[in-house]
């Protein structure tokens, strides 16, 4: 039996302070996400306005030519990268019939339901899909209980049949609420018993290759995969780097306009960063955006407290990197697409020093270069916070410790 092909659009819109670049750069991020959950892409759409439309988000003229196109090509879903409000969504829907209407938010919740593998994961995730739904649940959504905690579909509902449906969710929050917090207690005495050793935590965009990464140092294998969000359960390792021993920890990746649901949801398994002696921020230098990544990380970071933990930079991926040469008589400014590798590295490394490190976790290339850093940087961290635990480096007998999936 042929698969059924699922296509999708994508809109967006380009206010008067926005750069088009970039607009078009997170448009093909919304692509790239449609692909992992599973969507053909198809079409991308954009709008320049002042503000999205309160009632619409994209003007009336620019709707009817989706729906018309949606239409004639059998399109399944509209995907905006904004998220938008029940209102704009139900008002959307009216307009672009038999399609499904979802925003950015939608669909990488969808994407973490799909990757959700331990049970840790899937409570966090119904629980951000749950603190989503509720603001949206006027006209949108039929009986929950009916349901049984999925999406349901649109419908028209009473006053008193909206507040039983606000009342369930409530319940079920509730109810997510207390589960998660009984398996933070779990997890925090699995934290507590790991023993006297620097913990370093992998962070970065998603995508970067963190897990590829922790393959390569750990000799583990964790799924790695060129797809965003292919890893969301925390796993953490043993590693030994001549005899000096320490734990690494790969999480979740980061990315713009990453839900608040999901921040919150997730705060638990981001545990792990935070208790991190040391933070390894991975960057996919070949992307053409990775300075803007950069950010993104460093704000998310400092949203969870981490902005002043000790870290360093790796620039992953060099194998992957691209760069055009600008012709002699060319005197438009430079961008990263004509800045040769070598201008690169000696720019961020005139910055950062010895806390940045160029390799490829592919190709193996610098990574005996990064493993002396991080001997050096994990022996000088132990003998500061375990003055009297010196015999490790010189007697240390590799131990058996089960891997972690958390």
């Amino acid at each position: 039996m042929e698969e059924k092909i699922y296509k999708a659009v994508f809109v967006g819109i380009i206010k008067p302070d926005d750069d088009e670049r970039t607009v078009n750069e997170y448009l093909d991020e919304l692509v790239f996400l449609s692909e992992t959950a599973g969507l053909t892409p198809d079409r991308k759409f954009v709008q320049k306005l002042e503000r999205p439309e309160g009632a619409t988000y994209i003007r009336s003229g620019k709707l009817d030519e989706i729906a018309l196109y949606c239409k004639e090509n059998e399109i399944s879903y509209v995907i905006f990268d904004d998220e938008l409000t029940g209102i704009q969504q139900r008002n959307i829907e009216k307009t672009i019939e038999n399609c499904a209407v979802i925003d950015r938010t939608s669909l990488i919740l969808e994407i973490f339901a799909q990757r959700a593998k331990t049970s840790y994961a899937k409570v966090q995730v119904e629980l951000a899909k749950y603190n989503y739904l509720l603001p949206r649940l006027a006209g949108m959504w039929s009986h929950l209980e009916r349901q049984r905690g999925g999406f349901g579909t649109r419908g028209g509902m009473g006053e008193t049949q909206i507040e039983i449906d606000r009342r369930i969710v409530k319940e079920k929050i509730s109810k997510l609420k207390e589960q998660l917090s009984k398996i933070d207690k779990q997890m925090s005495v699995q934290r507590s018993g790991r023993g006297q050793l620097v913990r370093i935590s992998l962070v970065g965009y998603t995508n970067v290759g963190k897990s590829t990464l922790m393959n390569l140092l750990a000799k583990s294998d964790v799924f790695a995969e060129n797809k965003l969000f292919a890893t969301l359960d925390t796993t953490v390792r043993k590693v030994v780097i001549e005899n000096c021993p320490f734990l690494l920890s790969d999480t979740v990746g980061f990315i713009r306009k990453l839900p608040t649901q999901l921040v919150e949801a997730f705060k638990s398994t981001l545990d792990e960063v935070r208790e991190a002696d040391i933070l390894m921020h991975v960057v996919d230098i070949s992307h053409p955006d990775f300075e803007e990544q950069i950010r993104i990380v460093e704000k998310t970071l400092g949203d969870l407290g981490c902005a002043e933990k000790p870290s360093m930079i790796i620039f992953n991926k060099v194998d992957a990197y691209r760069w055009v040469e600008k012709a002699e008589d060319d005197l438009t400014p430079s961008t990263r697409e004509n800045v040769p590798l070598n201008d690169l590295i000696h720019t961020w490394m005139t910055k950062l020093g010895q806390d940045c490190l160029f390799i490829s976790a592919t190709e193996k290339t610098n990574i005996d270069n990064l493993k002396k850093v991080l001997y050096n940087r994990v022996r000088e961290l132990h003998v500061q916070k375990y003055p009297y635990n010196d015999f490790l480096f010189q007697h240390y007998e590799e131990e058996n410790i089960q891997e972690e999936n958390i």
